[in-house]
Formats: structure tokens, sequence, C-alpha cells
């Protein structure tokens, strides 16, 4: 697929709503059109046909099956036997099978029993299993499981939406992290500068020694440095975040130069209800999924519970030369034939084996299944906590920038009125700068751990 660059500006601007000077990304906005168009949304979609297409083939056993057969001989001008044959069977849900025949047969050495009026023969009956497959059988038992499938298809498109909301959440507040970084890093540069050439002046003015020059100088490299890794990091995000954007048409897109995201400290007034989502996760889509296999595991046993009983098959066919004479045949009178089979092995071995081994895969599977239970049940426990902890944190820290930025504001003073030196006034500013990128990362970290703790319950896009 040739990819397609568009500016994102243009096809968003819609969506914007916003002043002319700006343009934001909205979260809200960005995670509705990978809802829409990324890839694995289309992937999950397309898993549903799966599940109608496996039903479809399972029911396909049940439609209507119609045959003929033609064999004749002919030897020295001699007519052997010439034999026709067309009829129709059609299953059923109860494991009747209804049947229906017409034959016409000829010749000089035909087989008695095959032998019919001139104007063929009509048959008309059904067949039915007694014994082994009378509850349950192959067919029957395909088509349950092919339900079964489909509706573990549906909670499979669940999960997988799951999975994208994450990792799409994940990456937008990676992004606005490493935008904030590069904002603060800017402001530090910007600071560093200015604050060298007012110490280039005032060493030209005799106001400061040399070494004064050395120490902003050395601060400015230092900070431009960092500068370039935030640069490069803001830069790589940004491409990681691209792969998220695909068009209607399924084409990946590339963000403008001017977009950027949400800040991190805008209101944000989403928190994780502890007791609905522990609530929740009892219908977790990978305990759902388990349960689905469960159910085609019981039809499978039940299926090798049916394989144990003896085989018993009856058929019984009605006669007539014309349709119109089946409503007067008397049942069990005349002109009917009918068969009866009955075979079962001595030590059912192979079926009880199979009956066996079906109700072990059971046990098994339901053994994974309560383990999966308490592993996920933790797992949401643990990112709830770490989502406290987080909070905590981000409240925290908030009130030490605080502090540490009175500290600066008072070091600038002293500074100022010659009672400190550039070397502390440089020490508070870096500890100020230092727990902004630290206050940025519990932010983003805070966010992404909401989207965890919903995740962890089994949810995701609403």
């Amino acid at each position: 697929m040739k990819k397609l660059t568009l500016i994102l500006l243009v096809i968003f601007w819609p969506l914007f709503a916003k002043a002319q000077d700006t343009l934001k990304l909205k979260f809200e906005e960005y995670m509705e059109w990978v809802r829409l168009y990324h890839p694995v949304s289309s992937q999950a979609e397309l898993n549903l046909r799966f599940g109608q297409m496996e039903l479809m083939q399972a029911r396909g056993a049940f439609d209507p099956l119609i045959y003929g057969n033609l064999d004749k001989k002919q030897f020295k001008e001699s007519t052997y036997y010439d034999k026709r044959e067309a009829g129709i069977s059609i299953p059923t849900w109860m494991g009747v099978e209804l049947n229906g025949v017409f034959e016409q047969n000829s010749g000089n050495f035909l087989n008695p029993e095959a032998a019919v009026p001139s104007n063929g023969l009509l048959a008309a009956g059904a067949s039915v299993n007694l014994g082994q497959g009378l509850i349950l059988d192959q067919r029957r038992a395909s088509l349950r499981q092919a339900q079964i499938f489909q509706q573990s298809s549906e909670v499979e498109r669940v999960r997988l939406l799951n999975e994208l909301n994450l990792a799409a959440t994940a990456m937008y507040w990676k992004w606005a992290l490493a935008y904030e970084n590069l904002n603060v890093l800017r402001e530090g540069v910007e600071l560093a500068a200015s604050r060298f050439n007012y110490v280039k002046r005032s060493f030209e003015q005799g106001d400061f020694a040399a070494i004064d020059t050395v120490e902003a100088f050395s601060q400015l490299l230092n900070r431009q440095y960092r500068l370039q890794e935030t640069e490069n990091s803001f830069f790589a995000t940004t491409q990681e975040l691209n792969t998220f954007l695909w068009n209607e048409d399924g084409n990946p897109m590339t963000l403008g130069a001017g977009i950027v995201p949400e800040s991190l400290f805008e209101e944000f007034t989403s928190y994780p209800d502890f007791e609905e989502l522990r609530t929740l996760v009892i219908n977790h889509p990978e305990l759902l999924i388990t349960d689905f296999e469960l159910a085609s595991l019981d039809v499978e046993r039940r299926l090798k519970g049916q394989e144990m009983l003896p085989t018993v098959k009856l058929k019984y066919n009605f006669l007539s030369e014309t349709l119109s004479q089946f409503d007067e045949s008397p049942f069990y009178e005349n002109n009917y034939k009918w068969g009866l089979s009955v075979y079962t092995p001595l030590l059912w071995r192979k079926s009880r084996g199979a009956f066996g081994l079906a109700k072990a895969k059971i046990d098994f599977k339901q053994n994974s299944r309560d383990l999966k239970e308490i592993q996920l049940r933790m797992k949401l426990e643990a990112e709830l906590n770490n989502w406290r902890t987080l909070n905590l944190q981000l409240l925290t820290f908030t009130e030490n920038v605080k502090s540490l930025q009175a500290l600066l504001t008072g070091e600038i003073r002293r500074f100022q009125m010659g009672e400190s030196s550039l070397f502390l006034v440089n020490a508070r500013e870096v500890s100020v700068f230092d727990s902004r990128v630290t206050l940025n990362d519990l932010a983003s970290k805070l966010r992404i751990s909401y989207a965890k703790t919903r995740y962890a319950a089994g949810i995701g896009f609403d």
C-alpha cells in the first residue's frame, strides 16, 4: 500500500473547533479517530465475520442433499441392466433424516430385488438413530460449537479493541509528556541564555569575575544539550503516535508540524470507580473467552458420552408408483421397506478413553480459568493501588515544585542584592527544572494508569 502523507491540520480542522492560534489534537478526538480507522479496529470487526462464516459452514451440514445415479451395462446387443436413481436427503435438527427416492430399473439380467414397475417406483421415509446419536451427533455438535465460536468472536473483538485502547492512550500521553518536557527545557535554555548575556555584560563592566561567565556559559551548554535530547525524544514519540493515525481509506497519516497535544495539567476529571471495576472484572474478555472454550469442550464431552451407546438405526420407507398412492397406503401393511441396524463394540475402550479425555480437558481448562480469574483480580488491585499512589505522588510533588520555585525566587533576590552566588542560583534553577520534568512524568503516568485500571477490569472504548 502506497503511503499517503497528509497534513493532519486540514483533515482534523472540523474536529478542533478551536481559536485560530491553537492547533491542539485533543485526546478524545484522537481516540475517536483511532477507534474508527485504526487497522486493529478493522481487524476486530473482521473477527465477527470469522464467527459468522464458521456458523454458516456448520449449518451447511443440514443442507438438503440431492443425488442421482445412472448405471447401465450393454453387451452383445443385450441390455444387462439399466438402473436409474434420483433422490433427496434432508437432515433435521432432531436427528431424523428425511429422504425420498425415485427408481427406474430394467434389463435382462437385473437383480430381482431391483425390479420395479416400468414407470418407476417412489419411496419416501426417514431414518432415525435410537441409540448412539439420538440426543447428539457430530452434525449437531459441530453446529453448537460454531454457535459458541460466534459468541466468542464477539468477545474477542472486544479484547482486541481494549488492547488498542490501552496502547493508543499510553502513546498519546507519552507524546504529551515529551511535549511538556520540550517546553520546560526550552524555557531553561532561554533563561540560561539571558543569564549568560547578563553576566557577560556585567563582566565587561567589571561587576563579575571572568569565572562567572564560564559558569553561566557552562549552564547554557548543558541545557542546550538536554534540549537537543528532548527534541529528539519528542520527534521519536511523534513518529510512534503517527502509527495510530489512519484515514477512512485505510492509509496512514502524519501529524503536521504545528499540531500539539493537550496539556498534561488540564483538568482531569476521570477517576476510577474502585467498586465498579471490581464488579466488572468477572466479565473480563479473557474470562469470557475461557468460558466459551469450556462450553465447547462440554459439547465435545456430551458427544463422546453419546458414542458410548450402541448404534441402533431404524429406517422406514413407503413405496408407491405415484405420489397420490402415499395417502392410500396403510402403515406397515403393504408397499414398504424397513430395516434395523444394531452394532456395538464389546469393551468400549475407545469410547471410554475419548470420554475420559474430554472430561480431563474440561477439568484442566476449569483450573486454568480459576487461576486466570485470581490473576486478573490481583492485577486489577495492583493497578488500582498504582493509580492511588501516583495520584498522591502527583499532589505531593506539586507542592514540592512550588517550594523549590519559592527557594529559587528567594535565591535570585539574594543574588541581586549581592548576598548569593551565580552557582547557588544555577543549582536552585536546575532543581526546579528537574522537578518540573519529574512532575510531568507523574502526570503522564497517572493518566496512563487510569487506562490501565480500565483495561485490567476488561473495558476499553466506551
